[in-house]
């Protein structure tokens, strides 16, 4: 399926190591039903089914290793799978998109913001003031994925 606003292929991404199970089955499905190619990217070896639209790419294990593969390749226009703000930052930056597991695209209006808080709150952390992480990935996180990434294939792929 060829992306309406660049005409070329659009590539599926997916910062794996930390990526809940049930989001790369559903990318596992979205990359197969749409003849789309899906990577996932991780420091560790990820196992994903038979299909000619989808391959895993094992890194290093260096500190984030991962993040840097996929700024080396992705493209605008394509799609990538991360909770990693940072990382979602540095793809906006070469044009592509980038959805959070739980269903929220970060954008170029929305990314500085959660850059700073990102930032802000890892300094509580460190003066011991903030502890714990994310809520648990709940059923109505991956519902909110599921619907932002139907949008957005709906949008982006001819059909």
């Amino acid at each position: 399926m060829l992306d309406n606003n660049t005409q070329r292929k659009l590539h599926l991404w997916v910062d794996a190591d930390a990526c809940p199970v049930v989001i790369k089955e559903t990318m596992f499905r979205a990359a197969d039903r749409l003849s789309l190619p899906l990577t996932m990217v991780a420091n560790q070896l990820i196992r994903v089914p038979p299909s000619p639209n989808i391959r895993a790419v094992q890194v290093s294990h260096g500190f984030d290793e991962a993040d840097h593969w996929i700024v080396d390749q992705v493209q605008a226009g394509d799609l990538v799978i991360t909770a990693d703000i940072p990382l979602a930052a540095r793809v906006i930056e070469k044009g592509a998109s980038a959805l959070n597991p739980r269903g929220e695209f970060y954008s170029p209006e929305n990314i500085r913001e959660r850059l700073n808080m990102r930032d802000f709150m890892e300094e509580l952390r460190g003066a011991g003031l903030q502890s714990g992480g994310p809520a648990a990935f709940s059923q109505s996180d991956r519902q909110a994925f599921g619907k932002a990434l139907d949008r957005f294939l709906a949008k982006r792929v001819k059909a």
